[in-house]
């Protein structure tokens, strides 16, 4: 054989080596694995499933709480959870957040829900406090 020849072989075999390296670099690109982003969606809802039942949420309001998560993922965490909260007859914890209903557009809020005005003449506040002061005995 001729030497050209070896080295025009040498660089065909080397061809192959050097595309692996490079496609070896792709997440470093910013090219994300779509294997790795579903696996990291899935943990991500069975965590936000877990937490909402550690923090004795409803799964309803769980998915109210969290309209990006795969519902599937929450409800999975929230089940594992729920089970092994039951095994060990754990309590849950109670929410620091404060649950406020939530108003979809063009819907008026409920009068519970309005605040009521400092001011004004007062009579509500008056008929409401002898309404609920109980009468000491004599």
């Amino acid at each position: 054989m001729k030497p050209a020849f070896k080295s025009a072989f040498a660089s065909v075999r080397a061809l192959p080596l050097f595309c692996l390296l490079l496609l070896t670099g792709c997440e470093q690109l910013g090219i994300e694995d779509p294997a790795k982003l579903a696996a990291a969606k899935e943990a991500e809802g069975k965590a936000i499933g877990s937490a909402c039942r550690n923090a004795m949420r409803a799964i309803e309001d769980c998915y109210t709480l969290n309209p990006k998560a795969q519902k599937a993922a929450v409800f999975n965490g929230w089940k594992e959870m729920d089970e092994y909260m039951r095994e060990n007859k754990l309590e849950g914890v109670a929410p620091v957040v404060p649950r406020t209903p939530i108003v979809k557009p063009g819907a008026e809020p409920e009068e519970e829900s309005k605040p009521k005005a400092k001011g004004g003449d007062g009579a509500d506040d008056k008929a409401e406090g002898k309404a609920s002061k109980p009468k000491a005995a004599h």
